[in-house]
């Protein structure tokens, strides 16, 4: 297993609750931040684009060993600590959090306008200061990945580098387009161990993505731990289980609330999922129980879909997903559980409705917002209920129906956002069945023009799934998503009137020796000019 060291680093400053800053005095290593003379970045370099942009003649602000950060209330401290973290090991500064004039000063402060939103900044930058303003700590947070984008690509070494770290003068005000701006990564088909979650949480957050689905459950392995059903993790998620049976493991409970936390300190939202009623082997063949003739299968290893399912007749599967969903329920402050619902081959219609009648409830008296795959779209749904739809096909008639009752849609069409699709023929990881996506065909679509019936303010958020039956290391899944997953960042970010292919491909470009600064596994895509 690989992480980064510049993720390692990060993570142990983010981890100690008070962080002992330099005194205002203390001299910078020798050559910090001079030499290496390079021009400043691009205000519109930014990915994904802002909302407004406008720039400023004259000189940027130039960090330097005697510049400071200010956060103006005590909400702002967490990102103004973070900021700190992430400049402080390539430029060598102390960049001390305290008080004092804005004058060479970085200033947080939660003053912003309310045009911004929630999850929205303003950033004035002038010779003399920078300030970022927001309403909310994620809008702090969002508005200093932008800060980290307008310096050098290699402020986001972990190592002390040679540079002028100079930010581009002038104003961005942004917005985010969607609210709900998610990546998938499957850990049951392979488990992926919580460094390496960790390590993909640091990547999608500086793309302002600010939700993680973890698919927990499948027919190869169950990945999180129930004290109701202990044999769940001690069985389907130990040796010998996922694809191939190369992907053991589990998470404890203590590991998944480190996780979340750890993703609540990036403002993104673990949102879990258990897959219901079918993709259960690794249940069913855990507990004879839950098959209708009580007789157990055989664990599976395969990539095959659409043959388990759990017995829908049978008191004891609603004890079963009862269970399981108050555990995780409670171990989950964000307001979404996902319970799946795709694939139910093995299910009638009407044992399928039978089943989401009595599941869909459970979600709710445990106090959260039940999503599913686009199939539970075929049932009555409760209000609040989102669909995500996974489809290729222009048109899926349930899906309109449930967004013209006023269920919000969450958009993943697997021919654009699927991170495990091949991006050509000769791509080794992955799957082809849905597309080959290159990185145009993950950008160029709009999610409101998508789907017949779905407009929107019919779409809650977009998605990019990662399914795991190919992937093994830390490598592969950043190999897959990137530069992939920045192109679905900006289309779930960025007002559709400012995206534009050919401009992204330049901004994209300048992503490239970040990447490689940060030990990145990225695809050098042939439509992309990294030079």
């Amino acid at each position: 297993m690989r992480v980064p060291l510049t993720r390692l680093a990060l993570t142990a400053v983010l981890a100690v609750p008070a962080l002992v800053a330099c005194s205002a005095d203390e001299p910078a290593p020798a050559g910090a931040g001079g030499g290496a003379a390079a021009a400043a970045m691009s205000l519109d370099a930014v990915v994904p684009v802002p909302a407004e942009v406008t720039p400023r003649d004259g000189a940027g602000f130039r960090l330097t060993a005697d510049t400071r950060i200010r956060a103006e209330e005590a909400a702002a401290d967490g990102v103004a600590r973070q900021l700190q973290a992430a400049l402080r090991p390539s430029t060598g500064f102390g960049l001390v959090i305290g008080t004092g004039g804005p004058e060479n000063a970085i200033t947080l402060t939660l003053d912003a306008d309310r045009s911004v939103g929630r999850q929205g900044y303003e950033l004035d930058i002038a010779a003399d200061r920078v300030t970022l303003r927001a309403r909310t700590g994620a809008g702090l947070f969002a508005g200093v990945q932008t800060i980290r984008q307008l310096l050098p690509p290699r402020v986001d070494a972990d190592t002390l580098q040679q540079a002028e770290w100079v930010l581009p003068g002038g104003r961005i005000v942004d917005r985010p387009r969607f609210e709900y701006r998610g990546a998938m990564l499957d850990v049951a088909r392979h488990f992926h161990a919580p460094d390496e979650i960790k390590a993909y949480i640091d990547l999608i957050a500086q793309y302002k993505m600010n939700h993680l689905h973890l698919h927990l459950s499948d027919d190869q392995g169950w990945r999180i731990e129930i004290e109701a059903w202990p044999e769940l993790t001690k069985r389907a998620g130990g040796a010998g289980t996922g694809v191939d049976g190369e992907g053991p493991g589990f998470l404890t409970k203590q590991d998944y609330s480190d996780l979340v936390a750890y993703a609540a300190e990036r403002h993104v939202t673990i949102v879990p999922e258990i897959d219901l009623p079918g993709h259960t082997n690794a249940a069913l063949s855990t507990y004879p129980e839950l098959n209708c003739d009580g007789t157990a299968p055989a664990p599976r290893t395969d990539t095959e879909v659409g043959y388990s399912s759990l017995c829908v007749s049978k008191e004891v599967t609603y004890r079963f997903v009862e269970d399981v969903v108050k555990e995780i329920a409670a171990l989950t402050p964000g307001p979404y559980l996902h319970i799946g619902g795709d694939e139910a081959k093995a299910t009638t219609d009407e044992q399928y409705g039978t089943f989401m009648k009595r599941v869909l409830p459970l979600v709710a008296k445990y106090g959260k917002t039940p999503v599913g795959w686009h199939e539970i779209a075929a049932v009555p749904l409760p209000d609040d209920a989102v669909p995500q739809y996974w489809g290729t096909e222009p048109e899926q008639p349930d899906t309109a129906a449930a967004a013209a009752a006023g269920n919000r849609i969450l958009m993943s069409p697997a021919n654009r956002v699927y991170l495990d699709m091949k991006y050509d023929k000769s791509t080794e990881l992955g799957f082809d069945w849905a597309a080959r996506i290159e990185v145009k065909d993950a950008y160029d679509w709009d999610p409101a023009r998508r789907l017949a019936g779905v407009g929107e303010r019919d779409i809650l958020g977009v998605e990019a799934p990662l399914w795991s039956e190919t992937l093994r290391t830390l490598d592969d899944i950043e190999f897959m998503a990137f530069p992939r997953l920045p192109a679905i960042a900006e289309l779930a970010w960025s007002p559709q009137a400012e995206r534009d292919w050919d401009t992204f491909r330049g901004r994209l470009a300048q992503q490239g020796p970040r990447w490689e600064a940060q030990g990145v596994n990225f695809y050098r895509s042939p439509q992309i000019d990294w030079k």
